[in-house]
């Protein structure tokens, strides 16, 4: 070292800055990673206090918004662009280096931030959070992602789609190896499929209300928010984008309330299925929250007909109370396993079973799921899925229907329990569920019906109508 470097003063320590929308970011994505909790439910109250502390308007609540399920969305095609950066595997890099890092990146190749503002914000909050030391390394590794856009990126780090079919989609389209088969494997083969439905998983769902019937109406709930009509449920409403929800008096009022299309099909389907005999007692045995629950009530309360709610946690049940509350007809919410019914066998008309499953269905709104679940998560599930269809053949009367339903299109959670518990039971048979979704387009062959976020708008909500025989 030179005399007059040894003699330069050294520079006086600066304190690194704070930006309260990266802070937060990181904050939710600590969150996700460490107490393995859902960005849908961390974000909003983390957004709330924000504004509340008058650190946020409409725009940073946008950007933290978009930081936050943007990263969680592209998290497998970060980590591999973050992988051919460092000089050791990830698992030695900490989670909150990684956290940051991953923000970064989605910044640099998923953002219109320019590159100088991506890499020193992301910088600066390594150094507030992380410390000096760290903040050079982010520094270092983001420089490295920003000499190349994320096209660049994909074709370095992806292999070849002929080479490998399933390891590309998995790192272009940022799933899973073993989700990418399992989707493609119930679309049925064609590669432009498996590719609209996986980057659709990637893309920002709409937010859709429902106006429960006889309590609400779309024309009230358009005039209260910019909105566009549903695609195919007449209680459906699309909102804007930037729309609160919660603004609106109906909802406010749980008169109506926000439920994706799907979900709402579902049981429009299971309400108009032709009925032999009495149409007067309704289950729902897998209530929690009550957004099915909540519309099943309204359509019962329209023919005179009653809803029992059942759910087996004791707080998901108070959820559903609080969804029916105010139902103009009449219900009942129980606490109880479907497994191990309280009820007499062909107590009722209709009956509606949407079943805990992987969730593969709404990847769109809980993107960090995908890492989450592992094939084996399948085998926990079906016991359940089948014990809960065979119970729910047994509530209803000859004559009656009961609907299947899971926000899953995984052929093991779909079709092959259905075929499984129809085989093993007996005593009912399918009926198409097609004409129950009328002017729903690519429905399949029947009669069971898979709906398709990149084909109708909606979660993959899966649906099996079944009638009870003898």
């Amino acid at each position: 070292m030179s005399e007059q470097a040894r003699r330069r003063p050294p520079k006086p320590y600066r304190k690194p800055k704070k930006d309260p929308v990266r802070m937060l970011a990181l904050e939710a994505l600590r969150a996700v990673d460490e107490r393995d909790a859902y960005a849908n439910l961390v974000l909003p109250p983390l957004l709330r206090k924000a504004r509340e502390a008058g650190d946020f308007d409409g725009r940073d609540a946008a950007l933290a918004t978009e930081l936050v399920y943007g990263t969680l969305r592209r998290q497998g095609t970060y980590d591999a662009i973050v992988a051919a950066c460092v000089d050791r595997p990830l698992r030695e890099v900490d989670p909150p280096v990684l956290d940051v890092l991953a923000l970064g990146a989605h910044q640099l190749l998923g953002t219109r931030i320019p590159t100088h503002a991506a890499v020193s914000a992301s910088v600066e909050l390594a150094r507030v959070v992380l410390g000096d030391g760290r903040a050079k390394f982010v520094n270092a590794v983001l420089r490295r992602i920003s000499q190349h856009d994320l096209d660049a990126w994909v074709e370095r780090v992806a292999p070849p789609y002929d080479e490998d079919p399933e390891d590309h989609l998995a790192v272009v389209h940022s799933h899973p190896r073993w989700v990418v088969s399992a989707l493609w494997d119930s679309l049925g083969g064609g590669r432009a499929g498996i590719e609209d439905l996986l980057e659709a998983d990637n893309e920002r769902p709409e937010v859709t209300l429902v106006a429960r019937p006889g309590r609400s109406t779309t024309e009230e709930l358009a005039a209260a928010t910019e909105t566009l009509p549903g695609r195919w449920s007449p209680y459906a409403l699309r909102m804007a984008e930037g729309g609160e929800p919660g603004a609106i008096e109906a909802v406010k009022e749980g008169r109506a309330g926000v439920q994706d299309e799907g979900s709402q099909l579902v049981a429009l389907a299971l309400a108009n299925a032709p009925l032999e005999g009495p149409d007067a007692r309704w289950l729902d045995g897998c209530a929690g929250p009550g957004g099915k629950a909540a519309l099943l009530a309204a359509l019962a309360a329209e023919r005179g007909a009653a809803l029992l709610a059942s759910e087996k946690q004791p707080h998901r049940a108070r959820l559903v109370e609080r969804a029916l509350a105010g139902n103009p007809g009449p219900y009942q919410v129980i606490a109880a396993d479907g497994t191990r019914p309280p009820w007499r066998p062909g107590s009722f008309d209709r009956v509606l079973v949407d079943v805990p499953c992987s969730g593969l269905g709404a990847l769109r709104r809980r993107p960090e799921a995908r890492w989450r679940r592992r094939p084996e998560d399948l085998d926990g599930f079906a016991p359940l899925q089948r014990g809960l269809l065979t119970e729910a053949l047994r509530a209803v009367r000859v004559g009656g229907v009961v609907g299947y339903a899971t926000c899953s299109p995984h052929l093991a959670e779909t079709r092959i329990v259905v075929d499984d518990v129809l085989k093993r039971t007996g005593g009912a048979e399918l009926i198409d569920a097609r004409p129950l979704l009328p002017g729903v387009p690519a429905l399949g062959e029947g009669p069971d019906v898979q709906l398709w976020p990149h084909l109708h708008g909606t979660d993959a909500m899966y649906l099996a109508l079944l009638r009870r025989t003898a």
